[in-house]
């Protein structure tokens, strides 16, 4: 099946939440076409008031409404205010050259090039020069012409204002909106990947740094994080807007509009190349930082070995060399991005301004020319709104390049094969296990061979061998962390694969040689924060396996913190706390992997006293590295090289003495020269 791309996977967890997105979208619609209304409002404002003055004026007979000006002993009003009420005396034109105004007792062009003799006005146009005598009128008498257009100007530049506050109401719901969409799809994302990651089986971690693994889930998913908030509130944003500005640019200036369209194609054109680039140093950074966090954590959690062994400046070393990779490559990733920011942006502005210029410079400057300042200003206002969001828009290349490479990586962990996690209860074991002809390999090489045992109900046994027997691998496929390649593994007749993992593990107990606590207080580490499990029943398991000589000494006993891994805790005390979750959870199956290999000696005896509580009314298996602490078994299994060589109960096998009675009279005699 073929894979969808990252992009259209991470449109469709935008998809989810399209409620909220396409409300901040039309949120966002609504505040720009207020906000663009102020170039169109500019307009009316320079050429119908402040210089719609300028024009022709016709005389009438009273001043009978607001747009009647009196100058001298007689009114005008002007010519697009005059009403079919009105009786038009004679046609009269007020022209303003340089900062004077001048008054004509006659109808003159009002385009062409003017020049002003004292009263004497000659005006040139494409078909030749006239002369009119005129009369220059005074500030004061000027301004009774633009009385009337007082009320007009400050009733457009009210409205404007009260749109932008409108916008702003807008503004700040798309923001909000688009924001917290943006928030809830990387939630749900790092929900699904976390989720993903339980299903996944337990040979991927085997391979696979847990820095690395961190990184995907907290590093990449906030590289996403950022790609969301920029596209929803930025990238959107503009494109909405320039969408807009477009439109008012059409309304003004079709041709000059057209013309600028070539700015779209620029800059898609643009960010197809900086992808190509981009994506090949994203992955190459984000790759490197994934290998920084795994060195980082390795060295934290080796920080005793590397000081006792003197390896500080290895370690160093080789911390800077991924930290020197990453420097090269985003030092290219800054070069590439320098080109697409301030620079490039200027350079298509200033060819865009170049073109406003010849476009008018050529066909509206001549003898003629229809081109008003009003119109002049409200294109060069709508080219420089253009440029803000190409800026925007080229400035968050780097960011969502950065957000498609790690994309790419969440999804790729997401892509990989897992198993649904199915937690239906099912009936609690008799703990009846048969191992049928299993044969197991980790890679290629088989660990196990062809191994066939029968462990009854309320039995102990225990496996023993030197390492490298396979001991570790037939708990692993009881325990469902790995499947057999050949065979079966049935318990109380069902095959162990017909169920889910956790099916399996639901009635079963695992305590390992080195115990991991979780952060918390010793009470939660035994309930695991199961609410089947009460605070009662954790402290009588405390107290069942002994771990109650301990706790009771310190200051919060039973609710004493725990830190990450238990480190404030000796082997044995965590040993013992392990011990008391596997008794909470009461299993009818209990492994037990080598739990007391690591245990001195005094605290070995109070730990097989809380063994033997264990053991009582369930089945155990037992991973044994000291043989005297098997020796009440009532199987033990010899193996070697992946094969069951001996079986038998102690008293049998010592009696055949093969190598489970070398390896016991090897014990024996390190014990006595240890006791010497």
């Amino acid at each position: 099946m073929k894979k969808r791309s990252t992009e259209r996977r991470l449109l469709q967890y935008a998809w989810q939440f399209k409620r909220g997105i396409l409300f901040g979208i039309l949120c966002l619609i609504i505040a720009t076409s207020l906000e663009l209304a102020g170039p169109l409002i500019a307009k009316t404002v320079i050429d119908e008031h402040i210089l719609g003055i300028e024009g022709n004026w016709h005389e009438v007979e009273t001043n009978n409404d607001k747009d009647t000006v009196p100058y001298g002993d007689r009114y005008y009003k002007r010519a697009d205010r005059l009403s079919e009420t009105d009786t038009s005396l004679g046609i009269h034109t007020l022209l303003q050259i340089g900062r004077d105004y001048y008054f004509i007792e006659e109808d003159v062009p009002l385009n062409g090039h003017r020049t002003a003799d004292g009263e004497q006005i000659t005006i040139e146009t494409s078909v030749g020069n006239e002369t009119f005598e005129s009369e220059k009128i005074s500030l004061t008498e000027v301004y009774g012409f633009f009385k009337p257009e007082q009320r007009p100007i400050l009733f457009l530049l009210g409205l404007y204002m009260v749109l932008l506050v409108i916008a702003g109401f807008f503004q700040f719901y798309q923001t909000f909106t688009l924001q917290k969409a943006s928030n809830q799809i990387v939630k749900k994302m790092r929900n699904d990947i976390f989720a993903h990651t339980q299903r996944i089986p337990i040979n991927y971690y085997v391979d696979q740094p847990a820095g690395k693994i961190v990184a995907r889930i907290t590093n990449d998913t906030e590289a996403i994080r950022d790609l969301y908030e920029r596209v929803l509130s930025i990238v959107v944003t503009s494109m909405i807007y320039m969408a807009g500005i477009f439109v008012v640019l059409f309304i003004l200036d079709a041709k000059l509009a057209t013309w600028c369209l070539l700015l779209i194609p620029l800059v898609i054109l643009w960010m197809r190349v900086y992808k190509h680039f981009g994506t090949k140093y994203n992955k190459v950074i984000r790759s490197t930082i994934s290998e920084i966090n795994g060195n980082i954590n390795e060295a934290i959690q080796g920080m005793p070995i590397i000081q006792a062994f003197r390896r500080e400046k290895r370690t160093k070393e080789d911390f800077e060399v991924l930290n020197n990779r990453h420097f090269n490559f985003q030092r290219k990733l800054v070069k590439l991005s320098a080109l697409t920011s301030y620079n490039l942006v200027t350079v298509f502005r200033n060819i865009a301004f170049v073109a406003l210029i010849w476009h008018f410079g050529s066909f509206s400057l001549e003898p003629g020319s229809i081109i008003s300042i009003g119109m002049l200003y409200a294109i060069v206002d709508c080219l420089t709104r253009l440029f803000e969001p190409v800026n925007d828009i080229v400035n968050q290349l780097p960011l969502i390049e950065q957000a498609r490479v790690a994309g790419g990586r969440v999804f790729e962990l997401m892509d990989r094969d897992g198993e649904n996690v199915e937690n239906a209860p099912v009936n609690r074991y008799r703990g009846n296990i048969i191992f049928d002809h299993v044969s197991f390999a980790y890679d290629d090489e088989y660990v196990l061979k062809d191994i066939s045992l029968e462990v009854k109900s309320g039995q102990t046994v225990a496996f023993v061998g030197h390492t490298g027997s396979g001991k570790s691998s037939i708990m692993n496929l009881l325990f469902r962390f790995y499947d057999p390649q050949k065979g079966k593994i049935t318990i109380d007749g069902h095959d162990t694969e017909e169920w889910s993992r956790q099916q399996v593990r639901s009635h079963m107990g695992i305590v390992l040689q080195d115990p991991f606590l979780f952060s918390g207080t010793i009470v939660s580490n035994v309930t695991m924060n199961d609410p089947a499990i009460s605070r009662e029943t954790a402290i009588k398991a405390l107290q069942t396996v002994g771990a109650d000589r301990f706790i009771e000494k310190m200051p919060k006993k039973y609710d004493e913190k725990v830190t990450e891994g238990g480190s404030t805790f000796s082997l044995g005390e965590r040993q013992l706390i392990s011990f008391a979750r596997a008794l909470a959870f009461d299993p009818a199956i209990l492994i037990l992997d080598e739990a007391t290999a690591n245990i001195d000696t005094e605290t070995e005896s109070i730990i097989q006293q809380a063994l033997e509580v264990l053991k009582q009314g369930r089945t155990t298996l037992v991973i044994a590295h000291r043989l005297s602490t098997i020796q009440q078994a009532d199987t033990i299994f010899v193996l070697e090289h992946g094969k069951i060589i001996e079986e038998g109960n102690h008293d049998k096998l010592i009696a055949e003495q093969g190598s489970y009675f070398q390896m016991y009279q090897m014990q024996q005699g390190s014990s006595k020269r240890t006791a010497v």
